[in-house]
């Protein structure tokens, strides 16, 4: 049976030389390729992602590069296949060699999307205003100002929870408890989980730990004492000025990030890869002085 058309957007992460390079590589490689058209475009604000109405978007950059142009999609998600030219890569974790290797089994449909929680952050100000931002890693509310401390109260759904007191909390999706909340020492959660995690950043007292909780809930953030005000950072590359007294909500949002994976990928191994995970130690014979 025929194969029918496999139609490509391919999104380079800006015009730097090394995406372009790989820009022009994988025009040849496809081009090359039957029953396959293929858009190629640089990531920028006005792009429309969802012309041609793409089977398939190709991200060519890193991590960060998916993060934004997921959240370009807004609530028109469609699947996302990353190409990794960045540093880790949790999203993006096939190599350039490694997609072509496997176009077979894309151009056969045999690749795999799963669906992942995003969120709503909403900010309300004390003047009234409120903005709306949609994300996929996390929310950090953190203080504007270096080795400044600052307040931060929590609430579940209507229940008082506590207030941090410290260099500031996160909220983090599964599929971002391996990036900034990794580094605050937050827990990894599988990335089809529903579920937020709360890991406050440095705070002043040995009790306060991160906190896992549903993804029905809506997670509220009050900005209490901060006398030099504070940022909240939507997926590390939105950032937003907040000041004592303002809200921060933050709930599931209605679409989710459809990520496309190959056959035989697995969470864990990725896992294994990208943090060294390598079993027992290996030890260094012990040194004796001659």
């Amino acid at each position: 049976m025929a194969t029918s058309i496999l139609r490509l957007l391919v999104v380079g992460r800006d015009g730097s030389a090394t995406i372009q390079n790989m820009m022009s590589t994988l025009r040849t490689f496809l081009a090359s390729q039957p029953a396959v058209t293929a858009r190629f475009e640089e990531l920028a604000d006005n792009l429309d992602l969802h012309e041609g109405d793409p089977d398939l978007v190709v991200v060519v950059g890193g991590d960060g590069t998916i993060l934004r142009a997921c959240r370009q999609m807004k609530h028109y998600q469609r699947p996302i296949l990353g190409v990794n030219l960045g540093r880790l890569g949790f999203l993006a974790d096939l190599s350039p060699d490694e997609f072509q290797e496997h176009f077979p089994k894309i151009l056969q449909r045999e690749h795999y999307v799963t669906k992942h929680l995003m969120f709503e952050c909403t900010i309300q100000r004390r003047n009234g205003h409120c903005e709306t931002h949609l994300g996929l890693n996390e929310v950090t509310l953190s203080s504007a100002v270096c080795m400044s401390m600052f307040d931060v109260n929590l609430r579940i759904d209507d229940t008082p929870v506590t207030t941090y007191s410290g260099d500031g909390v996160i909220v983090s999706t599964p599929v971002g408890s391996t990036a900034h909340s990794l580094s605050a020492g937050g827990p990894i959660l599988r990335q089809d989980l529903q579920a937020f995690v709360i890991t406050p950043i440095c705070p002043h007292t040995l009790t306060n730990r991160p906190l896992v909780d549903r993804a029905e809930c809506v997670y509220s953030l009050e900005i209490g004492r901060a006398a030099s005000g504070a940022i909240a950072v939507i997926d590390g590359q939105i950032r937003v000025a907040v000041a004592e007294g303002d809200f921060i909500e933050i709930r599931r949002a209605e679409c989710s990030f459809k990520l496309a994976r190959i056959p035989g990928s697995s969470f864990y191994a990725t896992l294994h890869r990208k943090l060294g995970w390598a079993g027992q130690p290996r030890y260094q014979p012990t040194w004796v002085p001659h």
